[in-house]
C-alpha cells in the first residue's frame, strides 16, 4: 500500500514539474501564423525631392517549409536612377519563447552611367552588394507580427553574403513595424 501511495505521489509531481521546464506556449508555438503579410508605406517621397510622392508595399511571404520571402514593391521605382534590390530571400524559425526569427539575403543594385566600363552603352545598374538581415517578430495573434528588432551584415559585391561572420555587422534596429496579415476575400466579387 505504501508503494502505490508513494508511485501516486511521484506520477503527480512529475507532472506538476514537466510543464514548468518549457513554460507556457506562446506567439508562434501556439498561434498558427503561417501566410501572407502587408506593410504599407504610405505617401514616400520616392526621389527625396517632393516630385513623387507613392504608396508602396512590403509583402512577406512564410511557409510551412521553414521558408520566407519579402518584396518590396518599391523596388522597380526609378531604378536607372535610384537603384533597385532583389527579394528578400531566407528561412524562418520559432523561438522557444514565442518569438519569430526570419533570416534573408537580398542584394542592392546601385545606377551606373553610360561609358562607365565598355559593357554599360546607357545608363544601367549595377550589383552593389548584399544584405543577410535578420529580423525578430513578436506573433501578437493570427494576423499581426510585429518586428521587434533588425540587424543587417553587409556585404561587398566581392563577398560571400552567405558567411555568417563575414561582412560588416550594421548597428541593432529596434523601430517596430507591424505586419497584418493579408486575408483573402471574396467580397469583391459579391459587389454589384
Amino acid at each position: 500500500m505504501f508503494s502505490k501511495v508513494l508511485l501516486i505521489i511521484a506520477a503527480i509531481a512529475i507532472f506538476m514539474v514537466v510543464p514548468s521546464f518549457g513554460g507556457p506556449a506562446t506567439g508562434c508555438n501556439k498561434i498558427k501564423f503561417l501566410g501572407s503579410y502587408t506593410r504599407p508605406i504610405l505617401n514616400q517621397d520616392i526621389l527625396l525631392d517632393g516630385t513623387v510622392i507613392h504608396s508602396t508595399v512590403f509583402q512577406l511571404n512564410l511557409s510551412s517549409d521553414g521558408t520566407a520571402i519579402q518584396y518590396w514593391t518599391g523596388f522597380p521605382d526609378y531604378a536607372i536612377n535610384t537603384g533597385t534590390g532583389s527579394p528578400w530571400i531566407g528561412s524562418w524559425t520559432c523561438r522557444i519563447d514565442g518569438k519569430l526569427v526570419v533570416t534573408f539575403i537580398s542584394a542592392t543594385f546601385a545606377p551606373v552611367s553610360a561609358g562607365s566600363n565598355p559593357y554599360v552603352t546607357a545608363q544601367d545598374v549595377a550589383l552593389d552588394g548584399h544584405a543577410r538581415t535578420t529580423y525578430l517578430f513578436s506573433v501578437d495573434d493570427q494576423n499581426t507580427l510585429t518586428k521587434i528588432q533588425s540587424r543587417s551584415r553587409f556585404y561587398a559585391p566581392t563577398e560571400d553574403p552567405t558567411d555568417e561572420a563575414g561582412g560588416i555587422l550594421g548597428n541593432l534596429s529596434t523601430i517596430t513595424y507591424s505586419y497584418k496579415r493579408l486575408i483573402a476575400s471574396d467580397a469583391d466579387l459579391l459587389a454589384p
